[in-house]
C-alpha cells in the first residue's frame, strides 16, 4: 500500500515538472532564484517548487506608443501616435537580456518612445512634421535601435501613426483643401467648356466649307450647262437668231401654260418639228 502511495507522489511530481517550450519561444529556468540554464523549443522537464520556468516570445511583436498631445516648434498642439515592431533575439544571451536587463522591456519601449517623439517633434513645425513623416521615422528607429541594445531586443522597424493638428486648426486646413478642389474643378470646367466649344467652332467651319464647295460645284455645273446650250445654238441655229428667240419665248411660255398661236409652215415650226422627229405632212 505504501508503495503505491509513494508511486501515486513520484507520477504526480513527474507531471507537474512537465514543461513544453513552443518553437515560437524561448524559456530561461530558475533554481532557487538562481539562473540555473536555457531551454529551447521541446519537452522539459523541471523540479516542482524548487525550479522555476519563464517563457519569452520570440517572434516579432508591435506596441502602439499611445496618442500624445506634443507642442510643436510653431506652438501648435499636435496629437501624436507612432508604433513600435521589435522581437528578442532568440539567442540564450539575448533572451536572459530583456529579463534581467531591463523591468518589462514592453512598457520601456512606449515610454522611450514617446519621449523620442516629444524630443524629434518639438524641434519641427506642424507642416514640417506632416511632410518629414520619413525623417520622423528613421530618427525615431536610430534612438529605440541604440538604447536597446542591451536589452536583447532588434528594433525591427518604427511607424508615425499619426499626427493631428488641433481641432480648429484642421478645419482651416479643410477649408483651403477644399478651395483648392473647387480651383480645380473650376478649370477643368473652363477647359471642357473651351473644348467643346473649338469643337462647335471647327463643326461650324467645316459645314461653311461644304456650303460653299457645293456651291461652287453648282455654279460650275451651270457653266458647264450654258457651255453645251451655247455650242448646241451655235450648231443648230447659225445664222437663226430670231428663230432661237421665239423659241425661247416659247419655252417660257410653256413653263407658264400660255397659249400661243403659231402660223403654219413658219420657220419655228419647221424647227420645233425637227427637234421633235416630226415630219410636216404634204398637202395633197
Amino acid at each position: 500500500m505504501n508503495y503505491v502511495i509513494i508511486g501515486l507522489i513520484v507520477l504526480m511530481i513527474f507531471f507537474l515538472g512537465i514543461r513544453i517550450v513552443r518553437p515560437t519561444h524561448r524559456a530561461l529556468i530558475e533554481r532557487l532564484g538562481k539562473y540555473y540554464k536555457f531551454a529551447n523549443p521541446g519537452f522539459h522537464w523541471i523540479i516542482p517548487v524548487i525550479d522555476k520556468m519563464y517563457k519569452v516570445n520570440v517572434t516579432e511583436q508591435m506596441v502602439d506608443a499611445e496618442p500624445q498631445e506634443i507642442i510643436t516648434n510653431d506652438n501648435l498642439n499636435a496629437s501624436v501616435d507612432a508604433q513600435v515592431y521589435f522581437k528578442v533575439r532568440p539567442e540564450e544571451d539575448s533572451v536572459k537580456g530583456s529579463q534581467y536587463n531591463v523591468n518589462n522591456f514592453r512598457y520601456q519601449i512606449v515610454n522611450l518612445a514617446r519621449t523620442t517623439l516629444r524630443n524629434i517633434i518639438g524641434t519641427m513645425t506642424l507642416k514640417s512634421a506632416n511632410s518629414e513623416r520619413g525623417k520622423i521615422n528613421a530618427e525615431l528607429y536610430d534612438t529605440l535601435h541604440t538604447e536597446t541594445k542591451g536589452w536583447g531586443i532588434d528594433i525591427v522597424r518604427t511607424e508615425l501613426k499619426q499626427i493631428d493638428p488641433p481641432k480648429d486648426v484642421q478645419e482651416t486646413m479643410n477649408k483651403v483643401v477644399k478651395a483648392e478642389n473647387e480651383k480645380i474643378a473650376a478649370v477643368d470646367m473652363a477647359s471642357a467648356t473651351e473644348t467643346v466649344a473649338d469643337g462647335v467652332k471647327r463643326a461650324k467651319i467645316k459645314e461653311a466649307e461644304g456650303a460653299k464647295q457645293a456651291k461652287i460645284l453648282q455654279a460650275e455645273g451651270e457653266a458647264e450647262f450654258i457651255r453645251l446650250v451655247n455650242e448646241a445654238a451655235e450648231k443648230y441655229f447659225i445664222g437663226n437668231a430670231q428663230i432661237l428667240r421665239k423659241l425661247q419665248a416659247m419655252e417660257t411660255a410653256l413653263q407658264t401654260n400660255t397659249k400661243i398661236v403659231v402660223p403654219g409652215g413658219s420657220d419655228l415650226v419647221n424647227v420645233i418639228g425637227e427637234m421633235a422627229g416630226v415630219v410636216p405632212l404634204n398637202k395633197k
